[in-house]
């Protein structure tokens, strides 16, 4: 495979990053541990333990997932564990937080993600926590996707004041959908996974290659990932281990500061 640490040399802005986002995984790991919840590498996080052995040396994030009902229990749990100097953040901590998933932030740094970063009350570097759940149909799971996100964003205004009106008015019947839609999955016997309704990701897995859940390598850590991590990323993504052409290896976080060291 090419060389490809130029991309975040040691002693990096992103270098230094993502060492921080590890520490936070390490953090969230060992709370997890303690309370029987199980967590697993997701995304560009996965194919970098796969791939790489660690980060994908030009990402600027770690995704992990958990089932919905476990980070209703993270919710509980993690405010009242994690270290001073980190912070749980989703929709019901933060009035301007836009989605489902939810992170767990520095409170002593700085992560630039998209216009509307300055709005959020913590705003420091993060690791994000997604959700999944069982979900037989993807094709009804894009239409949720759209509608309830779509508003969810309006609401907290990720958008311009008339769509904001739009998505109050949209977002009860959006969600009775999905409430709907989940209480009638109780009753379907469903082998799949995917990220939850209203997270914008169209690809599902199946539960037989994601549990039993393992620990594979990651940097210099052991970190939990699917039984079948080909399987769940090739599902997720095709060919995984073809490196994208340089123009794709982009960073998404455009700044980064850091106001005090560790």
């Amino acid at each position: 495979m090419e060389d490809l640490s130029h991309y975040n040399p040691e002693g990096s802005t992103l270098r230094r990053a993502q060492l921080r986002m590890l520490e936070i995984l390490k953090v969230v790991d060992a709370i997890c541990t303690k309370h029987g919840i199980q967590y697993t590498l997701d995304g560009g996080t996965l194919i970098g333990a796969v791939r790489h052995g660690g980060f994908i040396p030009w990402d600027d994030d770690i995704d992990i997932n958990v089932t919905r009902d476990d980070l209703a229990k993270l919710r509980k749990i993690l405010p009242l564990e994690l270290p001073s100097h980190l912070v749980y953040q989703d929709y019901f901590t933060d009035p301007h937080y836009p989605t489902l998933i939810a992170k767990v932030r520095e409170k002593d740094s700085y992560m630039y993600e998209e216009p509307c970063t300055d709005k959020l009350k913590e705003k420091g570097i993060f690791i994000d926590i997604i959700p999944i759940e069982e979900i037989p149909n993807l094709a009804w799971k894009a239409k949720l996707d759209y509608w309830y996100g779509h508003c969810l964003r309006g609401i907290h205004h990720y958008a311009d004041s008339k769509d904001t009106i739009l998505s109050w008015i949209v977002l009860p019947f959006a969600w009775g959908l999905t409430v709907l839609t989940r209480f009638i999955n109780k009753f379907r016997h469903i082998d799949q996974l995917a990220h939850v309704y209203g997270w914008y990701a169209y690809n599902g897995f199946s539960k037989k290659d994601y549990y039993p859940i393992k620990r594979i390598p990651f940097e210099d850590f052991q970190a939990c990932v699917p039984n079948n991590p080909d399987a769940v990323l090739t599902a997720l993504f095709g060919d995984y281990m073809q490196l994208p052409p340089e123009d794709k290896r982009v960073v998404h976080n455009s700044k980064i500061e850091f106001y005090s060291e560790r």
